[in-house]
């Protein structure tokens, strides 16, 4: 049985539980199976060699949603491309599909974790009273080691957007420097 933690997040204040381990800097980046937009497998290994940023929401038909992957497909375009930025929901990939059409944004990679749950409970953002994504980010370095964790406490916020985008930029500044002193 998977570890449950109670009261971990709330919506309009009210307690839900997560499913799931609280993951901490440091602790190597669990694996997951996902869909892609075209009901292809995505997993941790389809993003290595990249910093990632995984920018998990309940679903990319709500306003909040919608704003947080508009923002971060805006940072996007600025961070480069040893840089992905993951959108993960548990919306069918048809959904997400058009909603990107709609939206206009295609730097975001969209997934989805409607299938067997696989990111949700490995990150511990499954949200069991709905069995939905509670609002998340997570920035895995190229190692796969995770390397900021912000888990959003009350559903209806957005996340410190400028502490995520700082550890990323932090994260590609130090393999800068590493690459100029002659390291791979």
């Amino acid at each position: 049985m998977l570890n449950e933690r109670s009261d971990a997040t709330t919506m309009y204040g009210n307690p839900l539980t997560l499913v799931g381990p609280a993951l901490r800097v440091g602790d190597k980046a669990p694996d997951f199976s996902m869909r892609d937009l075209d009901l292809q497998r995505f997993t941790l290994n389809d993003t290595r060699r990249k910093i990632r940023l995984f920018s998990v929401v309940i679903s990319l038909d709500t306003p909040l949603c919608d704003a947080q992957t508009r923002r971060l497909d805006l940072e996007a375009a600025e961070l480069g491309d040893m840089i992905e930025v993951i959108a993960v929901s548990c919306d069918l990939p048809f959904a997400q599909k058009r909603w990107r059409a709609m939206a206009g944004v295609n730097r975001v990679i969209l997934v989805s974790d409607y299938f067997n749950h696989s990111f949700s409970k490995g990150y511990g953002v499954l949200i069991k009273e709905l069995q939905l994504d509670s609002r998340a980010i997570f920035v895995v370095d190229a190692q796969d080691t995770i390397q900021y964790v912000e888990y959003v406490p009350e559903i209806g916020e957005h996340p410190d957007y400028d502490k995520a985008i700082g550890a990323v930029k932090t994260l590609a500044e130090s393999i800068g420097k590493a690459r100029t002193v002659g390291y791979p």
